[in-house]
C-alpha cells in the first residue's frame, strides 16, 4: 500500500495481550447480541495463532482479524468456546473489524491477505465465514460466493436476520505486504 495513513499501519501477528484492545474495536463495530467475550477471543486466538493479525498505526490498535482452521461448511454458532470437532478443512474467519477513525484505509483487506498467506502457507486452499451488519458486500469484492443450505441456515440465527454464510474457493496471490 501506499501513501495516505494506511502505509503507517502495520500488520503483525495478534497475541493474547491484545485481546482488551480488540474488545474495544468490537464494542465500536457490532451491536451487543453480536460481541464476544474476552474468553471466546482468547479460545479462536488459541484455535491457530499463526491466522489471527492486528493493525496498528503508532503504537494503537486500529483493527483486528481472528481466523482458525475449521471444518468445511460447518460455521460456529456465536459465543462458542469449543474448537473444531474435525480436521481444519478451511480458514474460517470469526471476525475482522477496523475502527471507525481507521476506516477507509484498506486495512480490512490487508488483513485478510495476511491471513491467507499464512492458511496457503499451512496447506489451506479455502475460506469460509459468516458475513453480519452488511458485511457481505465486502466480502463479495474480495471474491466471496454465499452459500445456502438449510443447516447452516438454522446455525446462522445466532448471528442475526441479515447473516450470509459466504465461502472462497483458492485463496488467490500473496499480498500480505509487513
Amino acid at each position: 500500500m501506499s501513501g495516505g495513513d494506511g502505509a503507517q499501519v502495520r500488520i503483525v501477528p495478534m497475541e493474547p495481550d491484545d485481546i482488551a484492545e480488540a474488545l474495544a474495536i468490537q464494542a465500536q463495530a457490532y451491536p451487543v447480541p453480536l460481541q464476544e467475550g474476552p474468553a471466546v477471543f482468547a479460545a479462536r486466538l488459541a484455535l491457530s495463532p499463526s491466522f489471527c493479525f492486528t493493525a496498528r498505526r503508532a503504537g494503537a490498535m486500529v483493527g483486528y482479524l481472528i481466523a482458525h482452521g475449521w471444518e468445511r461448511a460447518n460455521p460456529p454458532a456465536i459465543g462458542t468456546l469449543t474448537g473444531p470437532a474435525g480436521a481444519s478443512d478451511v480458514l474460517y474467519i470469526h471476525d475482522l473489524a477496523i475502527a471507525p477513525h481507521a476506516r477507509g484505509l484498506r486495512l480490512g483487506e490487508r488483513l485478510v491477505a495476511r491471513a491467507f498467506d499464512a492458511a496457503r502457507a499451512s496447506g489451506l486452499g479455502e475460506a469460509e465465514l459468516v458475513a453480519v451488519e452488511g458485511a457481505h458486500s465486502f466480502w463479495h469484492r474480495l471474491g466471496f460466493c454465499e452459500g445456502h443450505s438449510p443447516a447452516i441456515a438454522a446455525k446462522l440465527a445466532s448471528y442475526g436476520a441479515d447473516a450470509r454464510w459466504m465461502w472462497l474457493e483458492g485463496l488467490g496471490p500473496g499480498q500480505g505486504g509487513d
